[in-house]
């Protein structure tokens, strides 16, 4: 069956807008040698999806599996994006499946985190919905103004984000500190031990609380990155409604007389 290819390109944009059931369309007649859902890195995404459940699974009772069942899946983040530049096999499925991977494994365990520490739970929360908001935030803002891809930050727009999203170093540092701060809280409800530090003031400390006490900088980087995050896209998305605003009162100018 053939399909009328109705994709246009938008005036001063990088994105091809194609229309959602020639999309569709495509996605159900793929061949078997270039069907995306089964490229090298998105096999990778799924498989970091069942090991996240797993590791959700035994996460109330078997710490030990918990915590090597989540870190093997938060690992594999760093891989399939190696796979896909070196397979050739970079698809916007691919890196909408590793953000939303990304989002709801880290959320996840926040809930646990906020049953395990109630009177923290507001605090958590907090973060779950500053995680949420500011990525999709960004996300959207990287779409309406014509971005391949939410990682193609210019320094001119922020720089910090540019360093984040540009320095592939920097971002895995950051994302793997901040998962491992909260990997650490939830251990520091398992390991009741000392590690006997010399020290006086860290005598009494178990390892998880040393680890935390390291990471929360990491933590508290990515975190004020995903403030910058929400306030540089909602700048984004008030300058786009404004251009397009004083576009729509120079094609109608009764609309401005009024």
């Amino acid at each position: 069956m053939s399909v009328k290819n109705p994709a246009h390109r938008r005036k001063g944009g990088s994105v091809e807008v194609v229309d959602s059931k020639y999309a569709v369309d495509l996605a159900t007649q793929q061949s078997y040698s270039e069907n995306i859902f089964l490229f090298v890195p998105n096999l990778i995404g799924y498989s970091r999806i069942v090991l996240a459940g797993l590791a959700l699974h035994y996460m109330s009772y078997h710490p030990k599996y918990c915590t090597l069942l989540y870190g093997i899946s938060c690992l594999l983040d760093a891989v399939d994006g190696q796979a896909a530049r070196a397979l050739g096999q970079t698809s916007k499925f691919g890196a909408v499946l590793d953000m939303v991977t990304d989002r709801c494994t880290t959320s996840c365990l926040l809930c646990y985190l906020s049953s395990a520490y109630p009177a923290y739970a507001l605090f958590f929360q907090f973060l779950i919905s500053l995680d949420f908001a500011s990525h999709y935030m960004h996300m959207y803002s990287s779409l309406v103004t014509g971005s391949r891809s939410h990682k193609l930050v210019t320094s001119d727009v922020s720089r910090i984000l540019w360093y984040y999203y540009n320095d592939s170093r920097t971002l895995f540092l950051i994302c793997a500190g901040n998962e491992l701060f909260f990997v650490s809280l939830y251990l520091m409800k398992w390991v009741k031990a000392p590690i006997g530090l010399t020290h006086p003031l860290l005598a009494r400390l178990t390892w998880p609380e040393v680890v935390a006490l390291t990471s929360f900088w990491v933590f508290l980087a990515k975190n004020i990155i995903n403030f910058v995050q929400l306030w540089k896209a909602s700048k984004i998305l008030v300058g786009v409604d404004l251009a397009e605003r004083a576009q729509a009162r120079e094609a109608n100018p009764r609309s401005k007389a009024k």
